[in-house]
């Protein structure tokens, strides 16, 4: 385990600086445009190129040094970070320039988000799989909690220019945790010695999802399941901006209040080891994380945000862990790259739709259908008929399809799924 806790240490510090700029984007794009569908289009461009490159990180990540691929992702976040600073301190930054910087941090991005995946089950025993998926789930939350507050706090104050210069300090920190720690390679069986070409490496890891009825299914659950949660992912800083009035600072409580239920989860899970069958993790997460959701849409005020916000979180390492862990059991360390890497194409495609979509499926049909005489208009009595009910309608929907292919799961859960 030592090994593995000196790099998730050096991602967490990392995630937390990243985590400062993402919110400092999002309260600057707020600001200059007001839109719900600007942010999402930035989401957007974070999402798409990374489809295309998915089709060969799989035989790059199976076939190249994971180390190396994971350092690489840092250089390039780092220079991406520092182009947005500097167009940002000579008032030049712009919304098409942040669409090309996420697109080109995205690209290495996923490269680099896969490499550290598949390496999780080369340092670990397979006993402890569950636990370090957990713990990696604890970087992005507890760098929830810090970063929301810090940035609604300091955006004010040193602002875009500032946040991104404690990003830069960050990566360094992670840079040079990777450098120290040793990662050992994976062999593959000689008969993959002839190196196919790397975009057949997805063809290979989708036949192997397709000859185990089990993968399948829990990938068919997954992708099920992404498309409501990827769609409440994207309203969820226009819903708070939108109720709030721009309140920044609630915005950060909030979304730590996450982070802390995050946190919790992932720690108590990394202790408890999680279910014996981890199909029952992935799908009880599923429903638990529905049910908070749709709490969180019938919120008007902090008071019933921050504990929705809290819960739904707390039950996401449960459902991300639980998969994770049994990709890492079922599927052989020469092919995790290549396998994992559909799984994630096809979360990618979804996440990629969802947030095009949400911007203008919320201000277009959903925000005017519950403004008086709209065809929601009676909906109004649950979401107020002020700025933002009509996302947190859609919010809702999204909620309850949660719940329901969590509670649906169980009549399609394998019994070779442990």
């Amino acid at each position: 385990m030592q090994r593995f806790l000196v790099i998730w240490a050096g991602q967490w510090v990392s995630l937390i600086g990243s985590y400062l700029t993402v919110f400092g984007v999002i309260f600057w794009v707020w600001q200059e445009t007001g839109s719900a569908s600007a942010l999402t289009l930035i989401s957007f461009c974070s999402i798409l190129p990374r489809i295309p490159m998915t089709v060969i990180a799989g035989g790059i990540v199976d076939r190249w040094n994971r180390k190396t691929l994971m350092i690489l992702g840092d250089v390039n976040a780092a220079v991406c970070t520092a182009a947005v600073g500097l167009l940002y301190l000579g008032d030049r930054l712009q919304i098409w320039h942040l669409c090309v910087a996420v697109a080109i941090h995205a690209c290495f991005g996923q490269l680099q988000q896969l490499a550290y995946t598949s390496a999780i089950a080369q340092i670990l025993p397979e006993q402890h799989y569950t636990r370090g998926s957990s713990l990696n789930s604890a970087i992005h939350f507890s760098g929830a909690i810090l970063a929301p507050a810090l940035a609604g706090v300091l955006y004010p104050r040193i602002g875009l220019d500032g946040l991104v210069a404690v990003d830069l300090g960050t990566f360094a920190i992670a840079l040079l945790t990777l450098l120290a720690v040793p990662i050992p390679a994976v062999q593959a069986p000689v008969e993959e010695g002839d190196r196919p070409p790397l975009w057949q490496g997805l063809a290979l890891g989708w036949h192997y999802i397709r000859q185990t009825p089990g993968l399948m299914a829990m990938v068919i659950a997954f992708t099920l399941f992404a498309i409501p949660n990827d769609l409440g992912h994207a309203l969820y800083n226009p819903l708070l901006l939108a109720r709030t009035g721009g309140n920044t600072q609630l915005v950060g409580v909030v979304t730590a209040a996450g982070g802390i239920g995050g946190l919790v989860g992932a720690l108590l899970l990394s202790v408890w080891g999680g279910f014996k069958r981890r199909i029952h993790g992935m799908l009880l997460g599923f429903v638990g994380a529905g049910l908070s959701r749709l709490l969180f849409s019938l919120g008007q005020s902090g008071s019933i945000w921050i504990p929705a916000q809290f819960f739904a979180a707390f039950h996401t390492p449960l459902f991300v862990s639980s998969a994770l862990a049994i990709w890492y059991a079922k599927v052989p360390k020469h092919l995790h790259g290549r396998v994992l890497a559909v799984d994630q194409l096809i979360g990618l495609v979804v996440s990629a739709i969802a947030t095009l979509v949400a911007g203008p499926l919320a201000e277009t049909i959903f925000e005017p259908a519950l403004q008086p005489g709209g065809q929601l208009h009676s909906l109004s009595v649950i979401f107020g008929a002020a700025p933002g009910s009509g996302i947190a309608c859609l919010f809702a929907i999204t909620a309850l399809w949660m719940m329901a292919v969590g509670i649906g799961g169980y009549r399609y859960t394998r019994s070779s799924l442990h």
